[in-house]
């Protein structure tokens, strides 16, 4: 468990921020009733004769009741299943969490998947999507994951989050995630570097 100061995005206000692991029992909608999901959305990436390009295509992505119902079923199963769930939290309030499954991916169980990494609309840029994804990365290397895996939206601001975080385009595509979310952008984070000179996983 650790605490920093981070900003709140708008260079003024501080909060303190506490980082640490989320138990099964707090998984409710009353863990989830200050968190804010909403992102304006206008330019993404598409991809086009294999580059990829941005595109104007303005929505809101905004959670219903439902959304939230869900993803406390999916986080409930990561836990089950030997994943982790971490979780940022402001004065005792979620205000960012992060998930990574337990299973083995990829056709070498070289990936180790990152299914959600979400910050509060009002505290966005106060670096603790960045704190919240290295600490899912450190996990998945220690339980052996070579590589993180992440099925991303493509948004412009959030491709550019993982592109300062070091991800690239996956060498491997997991049917699964491409089937449920064609537009996403399909990314991997190398956490283990081969120096064999050999194929890199």
């Amino acid at each position: 468990m650790s605490r920093t100061m981070e900003s709140a995005g708008n260079g003024e206000k501080k909060t303190v921020t506490e980082f640490r692991t989320v138990a099964r029992e707090e998984l409710t909608m009353e863990l989830f009733s200050q968190f804010r999901r909403r992102q304006v959305v206008d330019g993404c990436l598409r991809q086009e004769q294999e580059q990829w390009v941005v595109k104007s295509d303005p929505f809101v992505d905004q959670w219903s009741r439902e959304d939230y119902e869900f993803l406390i079923k999916c986080l409930k199963n990561t836990l089950e299943t030997g994943g982790v769930v971490f979780g940022a939290f402001s004065q005792g309030v979620l205000k960012g969490f992060a998930s990574v499954e337990g299973k083995p991916v990829g056709s070498k169980g070289q990936y180790r998947d990152l299914t959600s990494l979400h910050v509060s609309e009002e505290l966005r840029g106060a670096g603790i999507g960045r704190r919240l994804f290295e600490m899912a990365a450190l996990w998945a290397k220690a339980q052996g994951g070579k590589k993180l895996y992440i099925s991303s939206h493509s948004a412009v601001e959030t491709q550019r989050f993982y592109q300062a975080m070091g991800c690239v385009d996956a060498k491997e595509l997991l049917e699964e995630h491409v089937a449920r979310e064609p537009l996403d952008r399909q990314l991997e984070l190398v956490l283990v570097h081969d120096t064999t000179g050999g194929e890199r996983l």
